[in-house]
């Protein structure tokens, strides 16, 4: 088993952590807050705005399971990367489509994955590829969030539908003990 982590950011990272926790190779996702302005931020500084930190998920997986390129198409259905800080009502440099690298190869990975994703899409993919400098866990009630708040209204209006496309478009890949 060969574990790796990949940190990235496309909105609400309620939506994100929910639709990675089920995939194959994945043993744990962290929702968090990369890079910006203040150590330690909590979720108030970050939903200003002016913090400079994007909502994030860190994905540690195991790469003999799932790869890289599995968990970024995942990432591309899942978010509209040619919207510049907004997804859905969520609007705000903390909801940036980012992928964070920890190192050259991580890097040149995520421009070649955009390069490649750019020809499905009319709009310029507008996802900032940006070095982490720090990764910051959420506080804790924002963990597990979809499993914690099923009934929640943005649980069922916007998390579960994204979780839904996954079960569909990626179904070979779907953890059927999640």
């Amino acid at each position: 088993m060969a574990k790796q982590e990949i940190i990235l950011g496309g909105g609400c990272f309620w939506c994100l952590e929910a639709s990675f926790q089920i995939l194959k190779g994945v043993q744990e996702v962290v929702s968090g807050y990369a890079n910006g302005s203040l150590p330690n931020p909590t979720y108030k500084d970050i939903c200003t705005g002016t913090s400079g930190h994007a909502e994030v998920v860190k994905v540690v997986f195991d790469d003999d399971i799932i790869q890289y390129e599995d968990i970024l198409d995942v990432f591309f259905t899942i978010h509209d990367p040619t919207t510049l800080n907004r997804q859905g009502n969520d609007i705000g440099t903390q909801y940036r489509s980012t992928l964070l690298f920890q190192n050259q190869d991580e890097e040149e990975l995520y421009y070649e994955i955009i390069d490649e994703k750019q020809e499905s899409y009319a709009n310029e993919i507008v996802t900032v590829v940006e070095e982490l400098d720090y990764f910051y866990v959420a506080e804790n009630y924002h963990q597990d969030y979809l499993r914690k708040n099923p009934t929640q209204g943005y649980c069922r209006m916007v998390v579960a539908p994204k979780v839904t496309k996954v079960h569909q478009q990626f179904s070979e890949m779907i953890n059927d003990t999640f």
